[in-house]
């Protein structure tokens, strides 16, 4: 049985751009690795309009950050994992999580036209994005 994805963009607040949250089978990836108090990727970074952002799932193995703890990246280390697709299938493997995190999620198996609907779906909803 495949995975299913769903990408959530959390609109811009005080402190934080639009970030970006990846719900797995009903479960959010980052929330589940790296706590409550942790935060995904601005969507800038990862939901690019042309569709060539780092999500996109080719032959070429790409490690892509998903998320990182309350107190950053940059102190403790980020959630990331290798996209890849293969065939029909997109994997997410190879985890890597922030310092003192346990909670290593499975390695992950998506149908990739699915994967690339929802990923197309998530970059054209473009409302968090701020003109200035």
């Amino acid at each position: 049985m495949l995975d299913q994805l769903e990408i959530r963009v959390i609109p811009p607040g005080h402190r934080f751009a639009a970030q970006v949250r990846f719900w797995v089978n009903g479960e959010d990836v980052v929330e589940a690795a790296v706590g409550a108090g942790g935060r995904g990727p601005y969507a800038v970074d990862v939901l690019f309009p042309d569709g060539c952002g780092p999500l996109h799932a080719t032959g070429e193995p790409r490690r892509v950050e998903l998320g990182e703890p309350e107190c950053t990246g940059d102190c403790c280390g980020f959630l990331s994992v290798v996209v890849q697709r293969s065939g029909d299938v997109v994997q997410w493997s190879d985890w890597e999580l922030p310092y003192m995190e346990t909670t290593r999620p499975l390695e992950l198996h998506f149908d990739a036209d699915e994967y690339e609907t929802e990923l197309a779906r998530a970059e054209a909803g473009r409302r968090w994005q701020v003109h200035t």
